[in-house]
């Protein structure tokens, strides 16, 4: 058996042997499932009322998208770590998910250790986005940037403040999402900020456009 993460999760997906397949699998790496849900609705009041320390959901679900979920979730002040699964590959789909609220984006096909993988990283404070996908390096800690990637300066949470600033959010709304101050947020701005070597929000958001990182 491997080492016991001693956590508790719930499990939402519409099938039966993709939730029973993570269940075993969490199980036997020492985590405590309170719960499976087959639909948005179901899971969402599983996580409200059971309040795990994990929540993995599928994304497309009867009633509710994991991602929907995950945005009630946020709004209503939960801040456990909230991971979606999906088939889908798509640029857009997967920064919705995060700026939905979620601490990792994961794909089916993936092997599983990319799962306890995931669930490691987001412990520490991270984002964690497969590495089968090809925007996954913005979201993972590199431990040299390559000169034509300086987003790999970027520490996971700076990263994730990156991707919400980008795409519109403010300093506010990020605050609530990350469940820290705005101050908090500013910091994180400005070291990324100098980090790629940007002065304002302007410049960031050109920044973003001319690399392909933003969904507006």
């Amino acid at each position: 058996m491997a080492e016991s993460l001693g956590i508790t999760a719930v499990l939402a997906d519409d099938h039966a042997i993709v939730r029973e397949g993570f269940a075993a699998l969490c199980a036997v790496n020492g985590m405590t499932i309170l719960g499976q849900a087959s639909d948005g609705p179901s899971a969402l009041e599983m996580i409200l009322n059971l309040k795990p320390d994990f929540a993995i959901l599928d994304l497309h679900m009867p009633g509710m998208t994991g991602a929907e979920v995950i945005r009630r979730l946020r709004a209503a002040g939960i801040t456990a770590k909230l991971m979606i699964l999906s088939i889908s590959r798509e640029d857009s789909t997967v920064m919705e998910a995060l700026r939905a609220g979620a601490d990792a984006y994961l794909l089916k096909d993936g092997p599983a250790r990319h799962l306890l993988d995931a669930i490691h990283f987001v412990q520490e404070g991270g984002v964690y986005v497969s590495p089968l996908l090809k925007g996954a390096g913005l979201f993972t800690r590199a431990e040299k940037a390559p000169a034509d990637n300086p987003m790999a300066l970027l520490s996971p949470r700076e990263a994730e403040v990156f991707s919400y600033l980008v795409n519109g959010l403010r300093a506010k709304d990020i605050a609530e999402l990350l469940d820290i101050s705005p101050k908090t947020v500013d910091t994180y701005r400005a070291s990324l900020m100098r980090k790629l070597n940007v002065h304002d929000l302007v410049g960031l958001v050109k920044f973003a456009i001319e690399r392909n990182l933003t969904s507006t």
